[in-house]
């Protein structure tokens, strides 16, 4: 099905590990709030995706999803203007996987970037298995059967949305037949945002223990930002250091006003502040940007069917514009098969 709408349909989606962290706020969630206005937006729980790396227990699978959409809903995704459901409710996603599994090169797998960071990384797990090296060929899949024009997506994750193209043009090229084309080609839409250091310098993550939580309680968002590695040149208070080269002076760009920057500059540069200062100044903006979001979010907690309700409705609208997309992929690779056709040609003979 194509997307009758004028609008550019949106797709994107997180891992159902839980509670969100501001980086996957910056990162992407502030965007799809903005998007959400002026495009037809769909937006996903990615369960599957998460059992690539938490595989061995799926004890907390459930809950972290709905953690997930909480967290969507405190930020200011609304029903009314986006569709949010979870991956796993749409079985068409496993099959389109499958059958793009087919045509996919292991190359095109194994020089993903984020294949090899998260293998270096994560070392507590074993991530020697298919599923994390194909992946990208699920995420291929959750954006194609949407046919959606547009990824919202942090630096990282631009070479997942190049693989999709490629993937993309692979099957339109072996099946597309007397149409143009299959599957459109999405375009990546990189999030305005740098990529967010957590407390350790790293990118902000949960895997890295690094992580200021969208529900974090101001004590908590303190006393995490106050431990915050910073310039590592100025290690005395009398030394002077550079907001360019501390993390939490890239904090500070993300989140601070032009007034408390140029504050940043000139006191840190001349030594006239001391680290800790500089942090509360930007613990003091994340408080005030966490505290609307902590209390819509607590709508949801306090009735969470309310929330479960979202999912579902979302999930029914996704599962009928999968399958309409599937049909079309049987149909392109002669999968149809139709308990009439053989009737049919003996009726012609």
């Amino acid at each position: 099905m194509a997307n009758p709408s004028t609008k550019k349909r949106v797709l994107s989606g997180m891992r159902s590990t839980g509670k969100l962290h501001l980086g996957n706020y910056v990162g992407a969630l502030e965007n799809w709030v903005r998007m959400q206005d002026e495009n037809d937006c769909f937006f996903f729980i990615a369960d599957w995706h998460a059992l690539t790396t938490d595989y061995a227990d799926t004890s907390r699978l459930k809950e972290n999803s709905i953690e997930v959409l909480l967290d969507w809903l405190a930020a200011g995704l609304n029903p009314a203007k986006c569709v949010m459901f979870i991956q796993s409710h749409i079985p068409a996603h496993a099959e389109l996987h499958l059958l793009l599994s087919m045509i996919t090169p292991l190359g095109w797998l194994e020089r993903v970037p984020t294949y090899k960071e998260q293998k270096e990384n994560i070392k507590e797990k074993d991530l020697g298995t298919y599923g994390f090296l194909g992946y990208p060929v699920l995420q291929s899949a959750d954006i194609l059967i949407y046919k959606a024009d547009v990824v919202p997506v942090g630096e990282d994750q631009v070479a997942h949305v190049e693989l999709t193209r490629e993937i993309a043009r692979r099957f339109n090229g072996f099946y597309a037949g007397k149409r143009k084309y299959v599957f459109p080609e999405p375009a990546a839409l990189l999030t305005p945002a740098p990529r967010l250091p957590g407390t350790d310098g790293r990118k902000m993550s949960k895997s890295y223990g690094n992580a200021v939580m969208l529900t974090d309680p101001e004590p908590v968002v303190r006393q995490k930002l106050k431990t915050m590695v910073t310039d590592p040149r100025r290690i005395k208070r009398t030394d002077r250091g550079d907001p360019d080269a501390c993390p939490v002076g890239d904090l500070h760009k993300i989140f601070s006003t032009k007034e408390t920057m140029a504050k940043v500059y000139e006191g840190c540069r001349s030594a006239g502040i001391g680290c800790i200062e500089c942090k509360n100044w930007v613990a003091d903006t994340i408080v005030k940007i966490l505290n609307p979001m902590q209390e819509r979010r607590k709508k949801y907690e306090d009735n969470p069917r309310l929330a479960w309700d979202i999912l579902e409705a979302g999930s029914a609208r996704a599962r009928d514009i999968a399958g309409a997309t599937m049909q079309e992929v049987r149909e392109s690779m002669g999968l149809d098969y139709s308990p009439n056709d053989d009737a049919e040609k003996d009726s012609r003979q």
